[in-house]
């Protein structure tokens, strides 16, 4: 028998029918998996009351490009475009010598370690990403069972499938950047891929969907494209894959397909509401592309293409939407997703506002509302799901509260600005998903935390090593990864 339990918080952010509303001093009543009323306190009888005193409580967050992965922006996110080549295959390590760094037990733990930071970060529905980097070409079917498994036992919502991909970047001995293929490995991957979804289908948990997860768009052939689109038409799932992302990435396609990223995605039969885009940042009216028109927007909005937004990671790697405000209005579909660590959509959100001021010259260019619907009820839409991404009577029991007494986060105003502008995901104390507690007091039940962190810096530091042996120049990880300042090590 389930346990019928109010969940109160000072601020409620609840759902009208139209959009979110702020409700204060007022309970969540979950039932089973579902919420069964949302008001003032005593709404409902119940057998157990949570108090969460001075906090936020609002749908989980929905992270549609979600970090499962050892950090990698600490490393790759700030070298000059010298170093950033030593962090690229080599060809001569993807034609002879790559190798997978980490075995499959230990790709599974750091699978966990993502989803565990996630939790801790109050995201409930996530579409995992790892880098590829550290593999010996991509995911596979078994690992996508591992996650799945992990998910469950865990209590994270994810919409999962192994990454394929029919080539990878490479740096060849003159220093350029090409692209190494490999279409049998291609075809492998997708047959995992098929595989998973097969499997997914038969696991009867919500907790659980496989979704297709093709690698960056300049990494396929175009077969695999129009492969990835058939699939995708027969099964009714998402696709997901990286594009409009980067100017190199521009230039490998129209080298490869003789024509632009949205037209490549047009002619293989991926544009439309099923496809998810992570980025989208570089359309034919972006100042970089410099074609000074304005048809990309239109042609995303027509096709019913979700972007996923990941502000904080773009900016850390010196790009920007162009702009929030202009695909909304259009009517682009917005999502958003970390892609990076910390998975933390705070931070992301407050990056987003900043960085959208900073373009258009605006104060309100953006505003912390549009970037919380996009985290809850952006994510919901673009999976096909009206019961998720929002606090109201019969929608799923994805929950999350943030603390908001603090005194470190100053006084407080509006809620949901004071958390944005002055807090982070970090202040995460209470999860619910589907109606189990998955997090209380900031905690996450049965996980060591201590002992996750010392292995994942095991593993890092190996990550870290390996660079070496993949840059073009053979260079050791001091050179490739230098030190903010001059550093000086003394043994303990």
């Amino acid at each position: 028998m389930s346990v019928r339990r109010a969940i109160r918080a000072a601020h409620v952010l609840a759902h009208s029918g139209d959009g979110h509303v702020l409700l204060d001093n007022a309970e969540v009543v979950v039932d089973g998996t579902r919420i069964l009323a949302v008001g003032p306190h005593g709404a409902a009888a119940v057998d157990e009351v949570v108090d969460l005193g001075e906090a936020l409580l609002m749908p989980g967050f929905i992270d549609l490009d979600a970090l499962t992965d050892i950090d990698h922006a600490l490393i790759d996110s700030w070298q000059s475009p010298e170093l950033g080549l030593g962090l690229q295959w080599s060809r001569d390590y993807a034609e002879q010598r790559r190798r997978a760094v980490f075995d499959s037990a230990e790709r599974a733990f750091i699978r966990e370690y993502g989803f565990v930071q996630l939790l801790l970060h109050g995201v409930t529905t996530a579409m995992p990403i790892a880098s590829e980097v550290h593999s010996d070409w991509a995911e596979t079917f078994d690992d996508a069972v591992a996650m799945a498994g992990t998910a469950e036992r865990l209590g994270l919502r994810v919409y999962l499938g192994p990454s394929y991909r029919s080539a990878v970047n490479v740096v060849d001995d003159d220093g350029t950047r090409s692209l190494y293929w490999n279409e049998a490995l291609g075809l492998e991957g997708f047959d995992g891929a098929e595989r998973f979804l097969d499997w997914a289908r038969r696991n009867p948990s919500d907790l659980v969907h496989g979704v297709l997860l093709p690698c960056r768009i300049e990494t396929l052939s175009e077969d695999l494209l129009r492969r990835t689109a058939k699939l995708a038409t027969e099964t009714g799932v998402l696709v997901r894959l990286h594009a409009l992302q980067g100017l190199t990435e521009r230039s490998l396609v129209l080298e490869k397909f003789g024509a632009p990223p949205l037209q490549v995605l047009e002619r293989t039969g991926l544009l439309g509401p099923k496809l998810l885009l992570p980025h989208g940042i570089y359309v034919d009216s972006h100042p970089l592309v410099g074609l000074g028109t304005d048809v990309d927007v239109a042609t995303l909005a027509g096709a019913g293409v979700t972007i996923v937004h990941c502000p904080l990671t773009s900016a850390r790697y010196g790009a920007a939407l162009d702009s929030f405000e202009r695909y909304r209005a259009a009517g682009v579909g917005l999502a958003l997703g970390t892609d990076s660590f910390p998975p933390d959509l705070i931070r992301g959100i407050d990056t987003g506002v900043n960085v959208a001021k900073v373009a258009a010259h605006r104060l309100d260019a953006a505003r912390y509302g549009d970037y919380l619907t996009a985290a809850t009820l952006g994510g919901a839409t673009a999976l096909g799901r009206p019961d998720l991404g929002r606090i109201s009577a019969g929608a799923t029991a994805d929950l999350v509260a943030f603390r908001l007494g603090d005194i470190r986060d100053g006084v407080l105003d509006d809620p949901i600005r004071t958390i944005c502008m002055n807090s982070t995901a970090r202040a995460a104390t209470f999860s619910m998903i589907a109606g189990r507690i998955v997090m209380r007091d900031g905690e996450l039940p049965g996980i060591d935390l201590p002992t996750m962190a010392r292995r994942a810096q095991s593993l890092f530091d190996r990550m870290r090593q390996a660079y070496s042996e993949r840059d073009y120049l053979r260079r050791n990880p001091d050179a490739l990864f230098p030190s903010s300042f001059p550093r000086t090590r003394f043994t303990a």
